[in-house]
């Protein structure tokens, strides 16, 4: 067993799950074989412990890498704010400059609140949404972390933890004393909104949604959610967290045309760098004031510091334009390579910037197993989703549509055999959570 395999054995024994990331367990890819830890990483390049290269055409940091990872810019503000101390008693003052200039980006925004993560940022945001309107119940769309106001829409029988709303996030710990908190509804489904509105709009602090995942929102359905929020005194919500800046600068909601009352972002944020904001109206942000939401590691300075960064670099450069252009051109790979090799594939399955495909097939989960086994061999981080970055490039989609025209061919051969689970290296990938979001 190779260094980089035998650290995550040992792993498994002393840290719970494997790893911190759902999404990072190498379950999830190809179990005994995706490498699950890397020794240096920049551009679209990766090094595991072994000494073994491998171009990430995978989720890059989860999404958290839009423009690379290592990018120069981002890494020497980064270093600069480390090099003048990231911590002290007094505060970074780049935090005041980053919410002037998210509220810049965002006219409709007055107040900003910053965090480190996501799902901490998310609780925070229905912590500002409960103390402003004195409510206690949130409508949710989507995917929103790990917090209990979130997991407790799982707890859809109060005295029972089966019955889960999302497959596969399990509630276990979170209070039964929740139950009825967190309602859920799909995206475009006006029927499942309504009547939420119906039963519970009185009660209701928040509707959280993810404006889009992969495909544009129904334009009447978003502006019936946000009429009936302002009837309601309800805050909308957006969570921009993983389509935020991949889609449009300033986050989906400026293209989609809908003003939320906050908007939560983090992940490319940051570029690889822990930070969150929360983004906000006078009126909606109210409850900031006088609800104790604090934390010291909030105050660190790389955070702020990387973020302006990020934001300097993404005036420059129309990131979202050239990740749709990454994503398209990978969508035409699958389609030409799964053609020739007479492959039951399916493309264009939503929004180029997280292109996807899937096999349309009994054995799909293995095949999509196989597909990563054997793109590793050829030197690829690689499963059915890739989240395109800035450094991605025509040079690296040929390399990549070599190694898939090679693997597509092996696995067309296999399937043809009659081989399929044989030919795995291992056990098939685990499949992850549902989302309610398209």
């Amino acid at each position: 067993m190779n260094k980089t395999q035998a650290l995550y054995v040992k792993a498994k024994k002393i840290i719970p799950g494997g790893t911190q990331l759902f999404s990072k367990r190498p379950e999830m890819f190809a179990p005994g074989v995706w490498p699950p830890y890397y020794r240096r990483a920049a551009g679209c390049e990766v090094w595991d412990l072994d000494g073994r290269h491998y171009y990430d055409m995978a989720s890059n940091g989860i999404g958290s890498c839009l423009l690379g990872y290592n990018d120069p810019d981002v890494s020497r503000a980064a270093k600069e704010a480390i090099d003048n101390g990231c911590m002290c008693t007094l505060n970074p003052p780049e935090e005041v400059e980053l919410a002037e200039k998210l509220c810049a980006i965002h006219p409709w925004a007055n107040n900003v609140k910053f965090a480190r993560t996501g799902g901490e940022a998310m609780t925070a945001a229905v912590r500002i949404a409960r103390a402003t309107t004195g409510r206690s119940k949130v409508a949710i769309c989507g995917y929103h972390g790990w917090h209990d106001w979130y997991l407790a829409a799982n707890l859809s029988v109060c005295n029972a933890l089966d019955g889960h709303l999302l497959p596969g996030l399990n509630p276990l710990g979170v209070p039964h004393e929740l139950c009825g908190t967190a309602l859920t509804f799909s995206a475009n489904n006006r029927m499942e909104f309504q009547k939420i509105i119906a039963e519970h709009g009185a009660e209701l602090a928040a509707v959280v949604m993810e404006p889009c995942r992969h495909h544009f929102p129904n334009k009447d359905f978003m502006n019936f959610v946000r009429v009936e929020t302002r009837k309601l005194g309800t805050l909308l919500i957006f969570d921009e967290i993983t389509i935020g800046w991949r889609l449009c600068y300033g986050g989906a909601h400026l293209k989609i045309g809908i003003t939320p009352d906050c908007a939560v972002f983090a992940k490319a944020l940051g570029n690889g760098h822990p930070v969150a904001a929360i983004l906000g109206t006078k009126k909606a942000m109210a409850g900031a004031y006088d609800s104790f939401i604090s934390s010291t590691y909030w105050t660190e300075r790389v955070g702020p510091a990387a973020a302006l960064a990020v934001l300097k670099k993404m005036e420059r450069i129309d990131v979202s334009a050239h990740v749709e252009k990454m994503g398209l051109l990978a969508e035409q790979i699958w389609r030409d390579k799964g053609k020739k090799h007479h492959l039951p594939l399916k493309t264009d399955n939503g929004f180029a910037c997280f292109a996807n495909f899937v096999f349309v097939h009994e054995q799909a989960e293995a095949l999509k197993t196989l597909f990563t086994t054997l793109m590793l061999e050829k030197g690829f981080l690689a499963g059915i989703v890739f989240y395109p970055t800035a450094v991605h490039n025509g040079i690296i989609l040929e390399k990549y549509a070599d190694a898939v025209d090679s693997v597509f061919a092996r696995i067309a051969e296999y399937m043809a055999n009659g081989d399929i689970a044989a030919k795995l290296s291992g056990s098939v990938a685990h499949s992850g959570f549902k989302r309610l979001t398209d």
